[in-house]
């Protein structure tokens, strides 16, 4: 089941960069973590930027631990709150969601547990409006998807080596707000609205996440406007 909870994803502590020395870890400043033990921050300095940070936690004997940190690529034209967002933007969706399963060109780090599909040559992410197979994986392409509107994810076989699908307008979608948000490995520069991070680390990720501890992904600023909580 998907997660969405853009505008509400980061508390507004994350306003005071570093909130101090000796402050509690970023997930127990946040107003929601998504209810599971494990979490994954992605934090730009601010709305507009298009580099940030990665780091993934997780919750131990009633605290939260940092697992990784890796620097992060957001989107060219920025972030933007998720529920705002429009297709063909460039803009990262910033918000709070699950992560549905995992796939790549490459065979699954070792240690994988989540769902992990095999990138093939007739696999597609439809990102046409009109299909009813919007913002989903499809095998073969679906026959009232056009491929000029969606992704054939062989073509991105760096990107794609190994990547996890962000819930964003996932599951129930909303057509025109867009479709194809990954955490996925670095290509040359900032994405069309993903997040992405070296391939060492997007590695690491995988083999750490368990389906059972409920992973999520808060995506958004340290400043601004942009996935600041509101209590």
């Amino acid at each position: 089941m998907a997660v969405l909870r853009a505008g509400v994803a980061l508390c507004s502590v994350l306003l005071i960069a570093g909130a101090g020395q000796g402050a509690p870890p970023l997930p127990a400043r946040m107003a929601d973590t998504g209810g599971g033990s494990q979490l994954i921050t992605a934090v730009a300095p601010r709305s507009g930027a298009t580099s940030g940070t990665v780091t993934w936690w997780e919750r131990r004997e009633g605290r939260w631990h940092e697992a990784g940190s890796a620097p992060a690529r957001f989107g060219a034209k920025g972030l933007v709150e998720g529920t705002r967002r429009e297709q063909g933007t460039d803009t990262t969706p910033a918000g709070l969601y699950d992560l549905p399963y995992a796939f790549g060109t490459k065979a699954a780090p070792a240690g994988t547990s989540t769902p992990y599909r095999p990138v093939r040559r007739d696999s597609w992410w439809c990102q046409d409006n009109r299909s009813r197979s919007y913002n989903r994986w499809t095998e073969p392409l679906a026959a009232d998807c056009r491929a000029r509107e969606s992704e054939h994810l062989v073509d991105h076989a760096r990107q794609y080596a190994h990547a996890l699908v962000v819930g964003f307008n996932y599951e129930r979608p909303v057509r025109g707000r867009g479709a194809g948000i990954f955490l996925h490995v670095n290509g040359r520069g900032a994405t069309a609205g993903c997040v992405s991070v070296p391939a060492a680390a997007m590695r690491r990720i995988l083999a750490w996440a368990e389906p059972g501890r409920a992973p999520h992904i808060a995506i958004g600023t340290r400043s601004g406007r942009t996935a600041i909580t509101r209590y």
